[in-house]
């Protein structure tokens, strides 16, 4: 059975079972714990995978002199889709404004920052090993020792050969065990879908959040199954778009019900090697990059929820000249949310309550009943540009194969 109709079947009867099942306190620790396993079980193996494959990737590239060339290519279109995600979502929340939100009371327990000068010193730790030794929530630094590991590798082959295969080798033995684990995630799918159904049964029967509920999935269902097939229609005209939509649909499932970045990055890199045959060169790299800089799906739901939450607020609206000045600082915040791989929409309204000042710095508690859902939402997109734009650089750069959709897992 392919992994993406395993994954939707769970899916279903965690859906089915959260909507079902009458709402129970003890239920609902339950499925709080059995969320948190499932998470810990998918995030397992996504450390040592992506540092000896990202060593290694970036060692052969480098040796082919590629490197360069594809981390170039690679940011122009995080640079690009970025912009134009952040662009229509923008342009939806003024056009097709959401009803307003009853101001709800609702206490601060936290501050909410991104950090930036800490997640910087933590790139560079005084044990250069203790970055593989961590809980794996901040996977940048990974991204640096591979880099590092990999330029040793070209010191001196007499020497770095036989950690050049050992390197390869773990590479593979990783990439197993992480197959392992996706073909029981249908399974381990009911609990994540069934906490998610609980909470969604409960915002829906605020009533509140129903336009902006709507509006949100209607916005990324345009995005994700008609804006970037067109995308990618217009970037490598002889491609079926939608062929590559089917063999993303694994990772677009797992995205939804996880709200959790790295939990779907295994899932996209067997896809990605599987389904259209992208070399693990092209693809770990792609994909650590997109999914360390490219949050743009996040900040287009944080800065709808910010307008939504401004026109709660007040009837005034919001001028011009502001709504452009919010528009590049949830570009901005889609760059540096590499620290936040399971609550990136949310962290990234935060800010940007904080950022916009005049009594708003608490406005995003307003939404927070619904909190799982604009993460659930940022992460779907966020997913699905980096799906895209792995297969998008894989093909430009010769480093994807042909596969028929019959053959996709």
């Amino acid at each position: 059975m392919k992994v993406w109709i395993k994954l939707l079947i769970g899916s279903i009867l965690g859906l089915m079972l959260g909507f079902l099942v009458p709402e129970h306190q003890r239920f609902l620790e339950s499925l709080a714990w059995l969320e948190e396993l499932v998470l810990r079980i998918g995030r397992y193996a996504v450390v040592p995978l992506l540092v000896f494959s990202l060593s290694i990737g970036i060692y052969e590239l480098r040796k082919d002199k590629q490197f360069w060339p594809l981390v170039l290519k690679n940011i122009l279109l995080i640079a690009a889709v970025s912009a134009l995600v952040i662009f229509i979502g923008v342009f939806a929340a003024q056009v097709f404004p959401p009803a307003r939100i009853p101001i709800l009371a609702e206490e601060q327990t936290d501050i909410i920052t991104l950090n930036a000068a800490d997640n910087i010193m933590e790139l560079f730790p005084y044990n250069m090993l203790s970055v593989i030794t961590g809980n794996g929530m901040y996977l940048l630094p990974i991204c640096v020792f591979a880099f590092f590991l990999a330029m040793g590798l070209t010191y001196d082959k007499n020497y770095s050969k036989p950690v050049i295969f050992l390197v390869d080798s773990l590479s593979r033995i990783f990439y197993h065990i992480m197959s392992f684990f996706i073909e029981i995630l249908g399974f381990l799918m009911i609990a994540l879908a069934a906490y998610w159904a609980v909470r969604f049964r409960d915002i829906l029967q605020a009533e509140i959040f129903s336009n902006l509920i709507v509006m949100l999935a209607v916005l990324c269902i345009v995005l994700v199954f008609v804006f970037f097939p067109l995308l990618l229609l217009l970037l490598k005209p002889r491609v079926n778009p939608w062929l590559v939509l089917y063999g993303n649909l694994g990772p677009a499932i797992t995205s939804i019900f996880s709200g959790d970045i790295y939990f779907s990055l295994p899932v996209q890199m067997r896809h990605a090697k599987e389904n259209f045959g992208i070399k693990r060169k092209s693809n770990t790299i792609s994909l650590a990059l997109f999914g360390t800089f490219c949050r743009a799906g996040s900040a287009m739901v944080a800065v709808v929820a910010f307008i939504v939450i401004v026109n709660s607020y007040s009837s005034l609206g919001i001028p011009m000249s502001e709504i452009i000045s919010i528009s590049f600082r949830a570009l901005a915040i889609s760059f540096v949310l590499a620290r936040h791989p399971g609550n990136g929409a949310y962290v990234a309204l935060a800010v940007l309550c904080a950022g916009y000042g005049r009594g708003f710095e608490q406005g995003y508690l307003i939404l927070k009943p619904m909190a799982f859902y604009l993460i659930a939402a940022g992460t779907f997109v966020d997913v699905m540009i980096a799906s895209f734009a792995t297969y998008t650089t894989a093909k430009i750069s010769g480093f994807a194969g042909e596969k028929h959709a019959e053959r996709f897992i």
